[in-house]
This record gives C-alpha cells, structure tokens and sequence, in this order.
C-alpha cells in the first residue's frame, strides 16, 4: 500500500516539496519491496538515502529558519534532533538483526514523520518563508 503525495501537504516552497516528494518516493519504494519480502534489502537502502537526505534536507531548512528569523526554529529543530535520533537508534538495531518486525517499526518512523512533521511544522515553515518573501519583494 503506497502513502500518497496530495497537495495538502505542500508547504508551497517548491524545493522543500521536491525533497519531501522524493522521500515520499524513497518510502514507496520500501513499502513495494516489503510486499514482495524484500522489505529487509530495501531499508539498508533507505538508511543510506536518509544518510544524504537529512544532511542536506534539514541543513536547507535551518538555514531558511535562521536567515529569515522563524519564530518556531528551536521546536523545529527540536524535530530534527528527534527524527535523527530515532533513525540513529533503528539504524543500530538493523545492524544487530534486520527483522521483517523491524522493518516495519522503520516504515512507521518514517512515514508518521512524513504525515506530522510535513503536514504540521513544516507547512507553517512554508507559509512563513512564503511570506517573508512576498513583504521582501515588496519593500523593494
């Protein structure tokens, strides 16, 4: 069963909805490897793509937050640092032993964060970048 992107979760920055689509992707992936028991294989994949993707993706978020003064920067960065740790902590289990029930706690972590971060703090960071952009532009 794949999570779908909708438009509701758009945070109207078209850069952070292209890297919130691609792990979007990315979990879609895990989800069809798992219907065929391969869900094992796949999640070594994805940790390597969080690897990459939390790096670049939250460093792009918290330079828009501190460049632009949001408000809501240390509860959002709070999120981070919680994601991060619970990705930490699943990866160290997978090293231990990768189980089918693992797997899915992994599938879990990722997609409630995809549906409450994105849909939640994230929006609110989109809408506040949006709108210091628009007086920016119109102070000039």
């Amino acid at each position: 069963m794949a999570i779908e992107w909708s438009n509701s979760l758009s945070t109207g920055l078209l850069w952070q909805d292209n890297q919130h689509k691609e792990l979007f992707r990315r979990i879609n992936s895990l989800l069809d490897a798992m219907n065929v028991g391969l869900g094992k294989e796949e999640v070594v994949r994805l940790f390597k793509f969080l690897d990459d993707y939390i790096v670049v993706h939250f460093e792009a978020e918290e330079t828009a937050m501190s460049k632009n003064n949001f408000p809501g920067m240390l509860a959002h960065l709070a999120q981070h640092t919680r994601f991060i740790e619970n990705i930490s902590r699943l990866r160290e289990e997978c090293r231990e032993n990768i189980s089918t029930g693992l797997v899915i706690k992994v599938q879990r972590e990722v997609v409630d964060w995809l549906i409450n971060h994105i849909g939640g703090i994230d929006k609110e960071l989109g809408t506040f970048l949006t709108n210091a952009d628009v007086e920016r532009k119109g102070k000039k």
